[in-house]
């Protein structure tokens, strides 16, 4: 039996509103990023406090985003965003999303992305912590 990391984090959970759906009936892209995006903030704040982050002037700032639609999603869908992390390296960490249709359990999208640890004031890329790497090595999913 194959061995993994920690369970994927649920990130996200909601229902495709009907005014998500556009004039070929299903979910109109903009709403998986924003979806995405709520899970990405639900994410990061492992990694500490947006709160404590501004004080500090840290942030963090998208590199990359890669989405797969693997199935439509039609109106009244209810969807569930479980995370995991897939590496972290000196600035930045990769960290996959799936998106699953909670009722039937099939996939319906999943994103991809590269997030660079970002100092705010100098508006650059700064080193992970040691504490964000230890938190990002018990969050990371291990074959």
């Amino acid at each position: 039996m194959e061995k993994r990391g920690p369970a994927p984090i649920e990130t996200f959970r909601g229902v495709a509103y009907p005014w998500f759906c556009d004039s070929m009936g299903h979910m109109n892209t903009q709403h998986y990023c924003s979806m995405f995006d709520v899970a990405t903030f639900h994410l990061l704040a492992c990694f500490g406090g947006f709160r404590a982050f501004k004080e500090k002037n840290w942030g963090w700032a998208d590199r990359k985003q890669t989405i797969t639609y693997d199935k439509e999603v039609a109106s009244g869908d209810l969807l569930v965003v479980r995370s995991e992390l897939l590496r972290a390296g000196r600035t930045s960490i990769t960290f996959l999303h799936r998106m699953i249709d909670q009722e039937s359990g099939e996939p319906r999208a999943s994103s991809e992305n590269v997030t660079v640890f970002f100092d705010l004031k100098a508006r650059s890329a700064m080193p992970l912590t040691g504490e964000m790497l230890a938190i990002a090595e018990g969050l990371k999913a291990k074959p």
